[in-house]
């Protein structure tokens, strides 16, 4: 039930591919958010290990799966900052909804298309399992869930900004990660350039975070961790 939006950055038609060949080892840095300045400060979503597995024929499937709860966990902090009144917060959570939810859709069709064995639900390697076999895939846990959506807190309505801006630079800097690894490990051109347009739009929509973050007093060192991942 992933709602049609306009994406930002994607592009409205991608050429159904080929599929690839991988092997992510993705996983999040710890992201520590200490407010010194707003009262009731709330802690931000925290960083996980994003294990997906390594390299072979399933790859594609499992960073799919990987990404679309990781997507699923920005529509759900944005939600909480929609029509907000603190300038530009609000406007910039609705565009990174409306283009995650876009890049989620476009992911689902893929997934089907590429992948028509594969079960609904999300999946992951098993441990030690042949990342060239459907057989050793297993359903997603929870806890696997959880670690892709970065969602352990939820704010209060007085620091749900700071939570939020916070909180999307280290959610954002899984992103790049994530897009970095299939760009190392797929063969698949869409999946490919998908994680070159995750690349672009999320570095670009961390630099905003980091400027809102400097109108609300706020200038942490952590802010730039992610600035290698920039390129590609």
């Amino acid at each position: 039930m992933f709602l049609l939006a306009a994406s930002l950055l994607i592009s409205a038609v991608w050429a159904a591919p080929v599929l690839a060949q991988g092997d992510p080892h993705q996983h999040h840095r710890n992201h520590n958010h200490h407010k010194h300045h707003q009262s009731a400060p709330a802690a931000a979503p925290h960083s996980h290990s994003h294990e997906i597995g390594p390299a072979g024929s399933s790859y594609d499937l499992l960073w799919i799966d990987a990404m679309v709860q990781h997507h699923t966990g920005a529509l759900r902090m944005s939600e909480f900052v929609f029509n907000i009144g603190s300038p530009g917060v609000g406007a910039l959570a609705n565009g990174i909804w409306r283009e995650q939810a876009r890049e989620i859709k476009a992911m689902t069709k893929w997934r089907k298309a590429w992948y028509p064995e594969a079960p609904a639900y999300p999946v992951a390697l098993r441990p030690g399992g042949d990342p060239n076999s459907m057989s050793n895939l297993e359903r997603m846990g929870a806890a696997q869930i959880q670690a892709m959506q970065m969602m352990d807190s939820t704010p209060t309505k007085a620091n749900r900004v700071v939570w939020f801006l916070e909180g999307m630079i280290a959610h954002h800097g899984g992103a790049l990660q994530m897009a970095h690894d299939a760009l190392e490990k797929s063969t698949n051109p869409t999946v490919r350039r998908l994680a070159r347009e995750i690349i672009v739009a999320q570095r670009s929509e961390i630099i905003e975070l980091r400027r809102m973050l400097r109108q609300e007093g706020l200038i942490k060192p952590e802010y730039g961790q992610y600035d290698a991942l920039f390129r590609f």
